[in-house]
């Protein structure tokens, strides 16, 4: 045991300086260790959903401008229609602009009060299409990066035809459940009377149009689609859909890891000569899941600092109102 101390002791005493320093230590807080420089390339904003067959899915329809949304009086139709069916007009600056719904669909309900106050794009009554179509349900983290005018759309049915093009079907917002306006009440009409003097037994109600129009349930985020005539579809198949919502050429590009923020307003760290950090602003446009457009805030020279900054944790102390000492005030 002895032995083995006084070598342990030699050998600590051989050890020089130099290779002692080279014991790897902890690096300084807030050292960066990955940079990159914005490039430019296209983007394409193309996302994937899983979807499937549906006979007489669900879509809605949006109001064009800003206005007030009057509703027509929908008869229910006697065959699926061949052209469109006009639904609801909304009135902007004493300009009416008509709602219609497309051809092979039929009015499935009022989506908000007539008379409502709406705005461009906002769903205001529902359609349920006469056939299949394909239905893809839309998650909240993929909201943001499919907009309300979808480029383009494949679908590939699972061990099925595909791929082929996929007519989209009104808009992809959450639908309420449509309704449909109770009929006027009619009026009493007098009675007529036997010889005797006795009224006559009334006979069976008449049967009213708007019985046989379904009021539309609730959806989620969806895209509702239509295949060619051609393609042969079976209820329940599952798809897949590619959907193209947008694309951009020669744009500026970060990673989406240099970034804070995917949509509208983001955050990027600076790395200066001296390897500092400067935390910027930039405006965000499109992205392809891998790279970020940056449509402003940088110039194209800097050095950005990868991962991107981390947003500032939430204060989860309670505010006791003002001038109550302790309380970060």
């Amino acid at each position: 045991m002895c032995v083995l101390a006084v070598f342990i002791a030699a050998a600590a005493a051989c050890t020089t300086p130099e290779q002692r320093s080279e014991t790897p230590q902890l690096a300084p807080r807030d050292t960066v260790f990955t940079t990159v420089q914005p490039t430019r390339q296209d983007v394409t904003n193309q996302i994937s959903l899983s979807g499937r067959v549906m006979l007489n899915p669900v879509f809605g329809v949006v109001a064009p401008v800003d206005g007030q949304v009057r509703y027509l009086d929908v008869k229910a139709p006697t065959s699926t229609p061949t052209k469109p069916t006009r639904v609801a007009t909304v009135w902007a600056k004493g300009k009416a602009h008509h709602v219609s719904i497309p051809a092979g669909a039929v009015f499935a309900g009022r989506l908000m009060d007539d008379r409502s106050t709406v705005t461009a794009g906002m769903p205001i009554a529902s359609a349920r299409h006469i056939g299949y179509g394909i239905v893809a349900e839309i998650g909240g983290d993929q909201a943001y990066r499919i907009s309300e005018s979808l480029g383009s759309v494949q679908a590939q049915i699972h061990n099925g035809p595909g791929p082929f093009p996929c007519s989209v079907l009104g808009t992809i917002a959450a639908l309420p459940p449509g309704t449909i306006p109770d009929p006027p009440a009619p009026l009493e009409p007098a009675q007529p009377v036997e010889p005797t003097g006795m009224p006559l037994r009334p006979g069976p109600p008449m049967p009213d149009p708007r019985d046989e129009i379904e009021p539309s349930e609730a959806t989620g985020l969806r895209v509702v689609c239509t295949a060619p005539p051609d393609v042969k579809l079976i209820n329940g198949a599952t798809a897949t859909l590619e959907v193209v919502t947008a694309r951009v050429a020669n744009a500026l590009v970060l990673p989406v890891e240099a970034v804070a923020g995917m949509h509208g307003n983001g955050k990027v760290d600076v790395v200066r000569p001296d390897g500092t950090r400067e935390t910027r602003d930039v405006v965000l446009g499109l992205t392809d899941g891998k790279v970020v457009e940056i449509k402003s805030g940088l110039t194209g020279d800097e050095t950005i600092a990868v991962p991107g900054p981390n947003l500032p944790p939430a204060d989860s102390r309670p505010d006791t109102g003002p001038g109550v000492p302790g309380i970060g005030k």
